[in-house]
């Protein structure tokens, strides 16, 4: 991933999302904002215990930086499973409970918050749509990033092999240790689950690759070109929020993605 800093706002991008002009993303840090600890300090989560004035100052922040109007971030109540809403723009704010969203509307920039699960951004430069997903254990065992894809094709008629895709910063294979049931559950969803779980320290116990896991989804679904990051939110808590490796107590980073409006600043694709 690219590392960028403007107006005192650090973030990450993809190489290959950033080369279309068509759509804008980024994946925000835990730094910018003004939330005290454990929330420190761009905290985008309104559920972790944090004053509500300080989170909606750390939307504000990092809105106005990125040139994005608060008012119209469209985002899901997150509740790790596979459920995808169409975003139409008609409204904004909190649209239900899902972990992904989708749209064709151009100028609507769909959100996510992550401290741990999988970042997922999808883009179909051909049929003018974008996707975003939230994938921890749960929802990487019930096929959010494919679910999401399907939604696409379905809502969009969007042909999988002309999406570009990234997988986002999340707990890595050297930190996300699993418990039997986890292991059980990734067995039974995915097609090659010994490229997924190494032993772990604890009898029955696994290491769990969450980038390679909804890869491995997006290829199924018939994905090329997918970008991982590599970056492990527990292994970097300096720079983003680690339910895990905060026990608990921290913050939420998020993510965006949006179609930039046309040249005519037309606001249909």
């Amino acid at each position: 991933m690219l590392h960028h800093n403007h107006r005192d706002l650090p973030f990450y991008t993809f190489p290959g999302l950033d080369a279309d002009p068509g759509v804008r993303h980024a994946v925000l840090t835990r730094h910018g904002g003004i939330s005290p600890a454990p929330w420190d300090s761009l905290n985008l989560g309104w559920t972790v215990g944090d004053e509500r004035a300080n989170v909606e100052s750390n939307y504000r922040r990092w809105t106005q930086a990125l040139g994005l109007v608060r008012e119209e971030l469209t985002t899901t109540w997150q509740v790790h499973g596979s459920h995808v809403l169409v975003a139409d723009g008609s409204q904004h704010g909190m649209l239900g409970k899902a972990d992904a969203l989708i749209t064709r509307v151009p100028g609507l920039p769909l959100v996510q918050r992550y401290a741990d699960c999988t970042p997922i951004l999808l883009y179909d430069p051909v049929r003018r749509a974008c996707g975003i997903a939230h994938a921890g254990w749960q929802g990487t065992v019930a096929r959010c990033a494919e679910a999401a894809v399907r939604a696409m094709q379905e809502a969009f008629g969007t042909d999988p092999a002309d999406l570009i895709a990234g997988v986002g910063p999340a707990i890595g294979p050297c930190c996300y240790e699993v418990g039997p049931e986890v292991v059980s559950a990734v067995r039974t969803s995915h097609r090659d689950p010994d490229r997924l779980l190494q032993p772990g320290p604890r009898a029955g116990a696994a290491l769990l690759d969450l980038w390679e896991a909804n890869a491995q989804q997006l290829h199924d679904a018939g994905v090329v070109r997918v970008e991982v990051a590599g970056l492990c939110t527990a292994c970097y808590r300096e720079t983003f929020f680690s339910h895990r490796g905060d026990h608990g107590q921290t913050g939420r980073f998020a993510a965006f993605i949006m179609l930039e409006p046309s040249a005519d600043g037309s606001a249909t694709p």
